[in-house]
């Protein structure tokens, strides 16, 4: 049996190296943007309520009510913007809300422009869909985003534009007036604006913009993995144009019947006071690992990286000490227990010169890991 060409995609070496770690009982886990902390214990006590008292069959396919409700208020709160919850579509995990985006408003052929280095699944799922990527050379002159002047140099009639900030590998942030631009660039043009805001509640100092606060045409991208450490629960949503949630509706319902129903259920209490302060305790924790890395990384000669401004990853040049950055991580782990992300997932001509470093681990295990990363580099 041969399989289709949709299904020849690069594989995601970032879980390749997951699985390897995760055989080995002094892994330190570097690798993976997982929180260390679990769901929120208000969370874990509505998941218990709800395995009792609930149903647990097949929701709405658009989402409970009252999460699209608890999720609208949510984002107009946090952005000022006015939100309803007849604009939010709940997702199988935010790569659920991708896939139904690209099926329902791109046609094979279809350009694509996104950021390189950037987050390798938008990449080959589209592939796999038929659609033609358009990668953004993005450097730090611009700190790894992209810019109007990009997509005007792209010399392609585009269709969609995928923006990601905090962005992943890099954790740098858009600046809230070239978002604006792209917005404004994008709706003159009938282009959709896809605004992947999944890291958004994890920042350290920068504002946060939603696309949604430039133009009423974007689609926003969130979900419960990231801010909300829900990561196995596979909750994510899309904020959209209410004239668009009806084919959403309806590609859902055969793509997934509907989001998880006992996620859903545990996911009202995420926005909770007691679940946000717990949550936000988090992120200072993350911050504090944040600076210890980037004070302490230099020292072994890892000093250039992108400014993690949000989000938990370090994008670093290893160039001067290997031009197989997927080779150099497998020795790593193989001779130290640590684990680190090459950067070949992330960008397809530069990759080789990079790893992604994972901070949302404990600061322990950080001082665990700089320890074993002196020792082998000598």
């Amino acid at each position: 049996m041969v399989p289709s060409p949709r299904g020849e995609v690069e594989p995601f070496r970032v879980m390749q190296i997951l699985g390897k770690a995760q055989q080995r009982e002094d892994a330190l886990l570097l690798c993976v943007g997982q929180p260390r902390a679990g769901a929120p214990g208000p969370v874990l006590a509505a998941a218990s309520e709800a395995l009792v008292g609930a149903s647990l069959g097949y929701t709405a396919t658009l989402g409970l009510p009252e999460l699209r409700a608890a999720i609208a208020r949510w984002h107009a709160h946090t952005y000022g913007t006015p939100t309803r919850a007849e604009q939010v579509v709940v997702t199988t995990g935010s790569s659920g809300g991708f896939v139904a985006a690209f099926l329902a408003l791109l046609s094979p052929g279809d350009a694509v422009a996104l950021a390189r280095p950037g987050y390798p699944a938008y990449r080959n799922t589209l592939h796999a869909l038929g659609a033609e990527v358009v990668e953004l050379d993005c450097g730090p002159e611009t700190r790894y985003q992209p810019t109007v002047e990009h997509l005007e140099a792209c010399g392609r009639e585009l269709k969609m534009v995928i923006v990601t900030s905090p962005d992943n590998p890099t954790g740098t942030i858009i600046d809230p007036a070239e978002l604006q631009r792209i917005a404004r660039w994008c709706e003159r043009r009938d282009v959709v604006l896809l605004s992947d805001e999944i890291y958004h509640g994890i920042s350290y100092g920068q504002t946060t913009a939603t696309a949604r606060q430039f133009s009423p045409e974007a689609i926003t991208v969130g979900s419960m993995s990231k801010f909300f450490c829900m990561t196995g629960w596979r909750l994510g949503w899309l904020i959209m144009p209410e004239h668009l949630v009806e084919t959403f509706d309806n590609l859902q319902a055969n793509l997934a019947l509907c989001p998880p129903a006992i996620a859903q259920h545990a996911a009202l209490a995420a926005f909770t006071p007691d679940s946000l302060s717990e949550l936000r305790s988090h992120v200072r924790e993350y911050a504090e690992t944040r600076d210890y890395l980037t004070a302490e990384l230099p020292k072994l000669g890892l000093g250039s990286f992108a400014p993690p401004d949000g989000g938990f990853y370090l994008w670093v040049d290893v160039s001067h000490l290997t031009d197989d950055s997927e080779a150099w991580a497998a020795d790593l782990l193989e001779e130290t227990g640590v684990a680190v992300a090459p950067g070949k997932d992330f960008d397809t001509t530069s990759g080789h010169k990079f790893i992604r470093i994972s901070f949302c681990i404990s600061l322990e295990q950080a001082r665990q890991a700089v320890v074993r990363l002196a020792e082998w580099l000598g």
